[in-house]
This record gives structure tokens, sequence and C-alpha cells, in this order.
């Protein structure tokens, strides 16, 4: 049976698999929306992250006990970013649409693949990032509200964080193995945070149905789509391909939460892609954006 289902998850093709992967992530962060009236933003990231933790660790199974302390001294700091990025990004949720909060945090990646850069191509792509981001922040008249702004950023900055730790992390854990522990690991951040702002006192069984659906669609769906991904795609193409997640994620809040943007919203939403696609396609060493967050990973919160 497990040989079977192997084997039609294999007979994807890459590109649907990415393209499925996007739209699920985005898909389970506006299901994620739609909880937090009863929820709150906190309540249902710690449903998520703690649904997520269980479902990982069923399927890679982590042998925690036997990791060394340098693996622990890795994926520690790689769980903790990971569960305060969840954290940060759904509080940001709470007060902008799905698709400025997914575009404003997709600094961070951008900012990994330039970083230390001299070039002047990569240079014109930060120009046009910050001019996306000025289009929609408060004091330049875009109109969104200026914490969720600042707590999209502060996304970024985790999402940046959480590449580079996973990079090195890749180098002492399996993907899977790694994933799976760093999810444990957020479970300290967020649950005590949830269970502490009474994120918890409102959940009710179908609203827990609801968090296993948010766990699969952000977790355990585009891990497995990734990776099949990851596989039959150049890294040049796999970061073309997620540089077009914040209008994915602008379309879903769209569809689904009924969130209208702006002209200058849009506008903001296309330099960013424009200025993601351009740093994947002048790169002399391409990666993924996002690349070394696997199963969490490329779509940020």
């Amino acid at each position: 049976m497990k040989k079977t289902r192997r084997a039609h998850l294999a007979a994807i093709p890459p590109i649907p698999a990415i393209v499925g992967g996007i739209v699920s992530v985005q898909a389970g962060a506006a299901l994620a929306k739609g909880l937090f009236p009863a929820l709150g933003p906190v309540g249902t990231v710690g449903l998520r992250v703690g649904l997520s933790a269980i479902m990982l660790v069923a399927a890679f199974r982590p042998r925690l006990r036997a990791l060394s302390p340098a693996q622990w001294r890795a994926v520690i700091p790689y769980g903790l970013v990971l569960g305060t990025m969840n954290i940060v990004f759904y509080l940001s949720l709470s007060r902008i649409p799905l698709g400025v909060a997914v575009t404003v945090e997709f600094v961070g990646p951008l900012a990994v693949a330039v970083f230390g850069s001299r070039r002047a191509v990569d240079i014109a792509w930060v120009v046009f990032a910050a001019a996306g981001i000025a289009l929609i922040t408060p004091w330049t008249g875009g109109g969104t509200d200026p914490l969720g702004v600042l707590l999209a950023l502060a996304a970024g900055g985790c999402w940046a964080a959480y590449i580079l730790l996973g990079g090195r992390l890749s180098r002492l854990m399996p993907g899977g193995a790694s994933v799976a522990t760093g999810m444990v690991i957020a479970c300290f951040v967020a649950l005590p945070v949830a269970f502490t702002t009474g994120g918890f006192a409102r959940l009710t069984p179908p609203l827990f149905v609801a968090g296993i659906g948010v766990a699969l669609l952000s977790s355990a769906i585009p891990y497995t789509l990734e990776m099949i991904a990851l596989k039959g795609l150049p890294a040049r193409t796999f970061g073309i391909l997620m540089s077009l997640e914040p209008a994915v994620a602008a379309l879903l809040g769209l569809v689904f939460l009924h969130e209208l943007l702006s002209f200058r919203q849009w506008l903001a939403v296309a330099l960013i892609i424009a200025a993601s696609t351009g740093s994947t396609l002048t790169s002399r060493r391409p990666a993924p954006l996002g690349g070394g967050e696997p199963g969490e990973g490329w779509q940020g919160g």
C-alpha cells in the first residue's frame, strides 16, 4: 500500500507539484485566518504547530535520543525561529490582508538572496522590493495597518534567519528528521503562548477538525509536493515559480476571505514578484527562495 501511494505521488509532474504546494500553503493560511474570530491568531498558531508536529513526527520518526550535541545546537534555534515566525506572521494576518502579509514577508528570503552582493543588478532588485514595500506603508499613503506591516516585516526577518539556520541544519540532519524535530521545538514557543493567552479556551471539535486541515495544507501536503518538485526541477526554475507566491496569496485572499487589494497593493505585489524573479534569474548560484525550510519552508508563515 505504501509503495503504491509513493508511486502515485512520484507520478505527479514537478511543475504541477510546486504550484499545488504554493496553493496548499496559501489555502492553509486562508483557512487559518478563518479561525481567528474563535481562537485568535495565537491560538490558531498553537493548534497548527502542535498538530503539524504530530503529523511530521509520525511521518519521519526522528530519533531524538540519538541526536548529537552538534545537531541539538543546530535544531533548537531552527525550531525556536520557526515557532516565532509563525506567531508573528499570524499576528500580521489578523491586521492586514493575506496577499499583503505574504508580499511583505517575502522580503526576508529576498534579502538573503542578495545580501552582501555588490553587483548593480542585485541592487536593482533591492530597489524594486523597497519600492513595493513603500507603496503599502501607511506613511506613504498606502492605507495599510502600520503594525500589521511591521509584524509582516518581522516575520520576514524570521524567515531570513530560518533559511540560514536551515542551511546549517541540512548539513547535519536529513530533511524529514530536521523539519519534524524543528516543529517539535516550535511547540515550546507556540503552545505556551497559546495557553497563557487563552487561545484554546473556545476550542471545539469542529474547530479542532479545521485545525487538522490547516496543519495538512500548511505542512504535510506542501512538504510532500516540494520534495517531488525539487527532484525534477532545476533550482532556478523552482525559485522563479516560488516568486509567484505573493500573487497566489492575494488571489486566494480575494476568493476565500473576500480581501480586496487596492491598485497600490497589487502594484506592490508585482514589484516584489519582479524582484524575487529577477534575483533568481541573475543569481550566480541559484537556490530555491526559502530553501532550507522543507515542509514549512518556502511558504513562510
